[in-house]
């Protein structure tokens, strides 16, 4: 028998039992729909975690003090392209330890390094005319800073070599913070001195100050000459983060005169970070992919009851074909074929259905990740040809695999049997 003749009557089998083969549809289009709709929800929050994660930089890495005792500190990942240690007992933000001069001068001549600058950072009073703030302030070489931030400007300029008495601020400074907006050129009173405003950063809530690091030294009694709150350093490759934290790792313990259980500070990329939550996003996808495809299983299960209730309706027609020479591969291809029917139509409209779904979950406003953290904002779905390709393969593959037994066991009946089931 011809493959198109095998075709034919596949679909004949699939027009002539309308309610039946539509109500096993159902459970396909259901299970399809569940898996587009929800796996494009994780593809989006993968995208959307990424690129978030792209603005600090995958070239970046940063040494700050503590080691073992980081894990009563908070590891901010600050949208100027620094990580400052965040106090979570209410105190000073200025972690036990500090890394100084000595430290930076140990990590400088690596190879593959293309920049390298401490940071210092406190919490400081802070006044706009009768307002108060208490706020994050972090002191920046100012050459070195432009180099190593990922922060776009939204307005003004940049520190440089020369400005002292000078600060940059982020977009939460300038607008969330006061009851006016702090505008350019404007003075805030920082711990009692005058800071001129001369550009704001355009990220996000950042709610923090940047200015020379002279003058935060001067202005902090806690900030010592030779201390940093934090050491950033940008390799002129990507490739070559990880090598470089190794030699950094061994020339820092030999610097501090420490073993790999004294280390008393932790080296942080932004790429470790890229890749950690790479993982961990791409987990959660897949076990909320798992959770439609329970939906998929039961699907199967209806094609398969759907194939079964047809071979017994078909067998006296199947032993009418056997005995006109219709072979067992013959018969087999024509269940096949009306299983992988019903599973493809179940999948284009599984597809229609999920994609509709998605495009409709951010329209409801839901929001994936609360607060103003990196995941902060509405829902985002991505819905990608690999991910419609792969649910109608499944599904057609669902429907073939559901329907081999029924088809295998229609194949195998004798002919003389068939012709006298009634």
């Amino acid at each position: 028998m011809r493959f198109a003749k095998s075709v034919r009557l596949a679909l004949n089998m699939l027009l002539h039992s309308r309610l039946r083969s539509w109500l096993t549809i159902v459970g396909i289009v259901i299970g399809v729909a569940a898996v587009v709709a929800i796996v494009s929800i994780g593809e989006g929050l993968r995208r959307n975690v990424q690129s978030r994660l792209g603005e600090l930089g995958a070239d970046l890495i940063t040494v700050t003090p503590g080691g073992g005792q980081a894990s009563r500190a908070f590891m901010r990942a600050a949208h100027h392209g620094e990580f400052a240690f965040a106090d979570t007992s209410g105190g000073s933000s200025s972690p036990p330890e500090t890394l100084t001069k000595r430290d930076i001068l140990a990590i400088q001549s690596i190879d593959g390094i293309a920049k390298v600058q401490g940071t210092v950072s406190a919490r400081g009073e802070v006044y706009l005319l009768a307002e108060k703030a208490t706020l994050s302030v972090t002191g920046v070489d100012a050459l070195a800073w432009k180099e190593t931030t990922t922060s776009k400007l939204e307005t003004g300029r940049w520190l440089d070599a020369s400005d002292y008495h000078s600060v940059v601020i982020g977009s939460g400074v300038a607008n969330g913070t006061f009851k006016q907006p702090v505008a350019l050129n404007r003075m805030l009173l920082i711990e009692g001195k005058s800071f001129k405003v001369l550009g704001i950063l355009a990220t996000g809530d950042e709610r923090t100050i940047i200015m020379p690091i002279r003058a935060a030294r001067d202005l902090f009694d806690t900030v010592g000459e030779d201390e940093f709150s934090s050491v950033v350093v940008k390799v002129s490759d990507v490739d070559l983060v990880e090598k470089v934290i190794e030699e950094m790792d061994q020339r820092l313990m030999n610097s501090r005169h420490v073993t790999e259980r004294e280390k008393d500070y932790s080296i942080v990329s932004a790429k470790a970070i890229q890749e950690n939550i790479a993982n961990v996003t791409q987990s959660i996808t897949l076990f909320l992919g798992a959770i439609a495809a329970v939906s998929l299983l039961v699907g199967a299960i209806g094609i398969a009851n759907t194939m079964f209730t047809s071979v017994l309706e078909k067998t006296k027609e199947i032993g009418i074909m056997k005995s006109i020479g219709a072979k067992n591969r013959d018969i087999l291809s024509i269940f096949i074929l009306n299983a992988g029917m019903v599973g493809l139509v179940g999948g284009l409209f599984g597809i229609a259905f999920g994609s509709i779904a998605s495009g409709m979950l951010p329209a409801l406003g839901i929001r994936m990740m609360g607060g103003g953290g990196m995941g902060a904002g509405g829902m985002t779905t991505a819905i990608t040809p690999q991910l419609l390709i792969f649910a109608l393969a499944l599904s057609v593959t669902i429907g073939v695999l559901a329907g081999a037994i029924p088809a295998y066991r229609a194949s195998r009946l004798r002919p003389v049997d068939a012709l006298r089931y009634e």
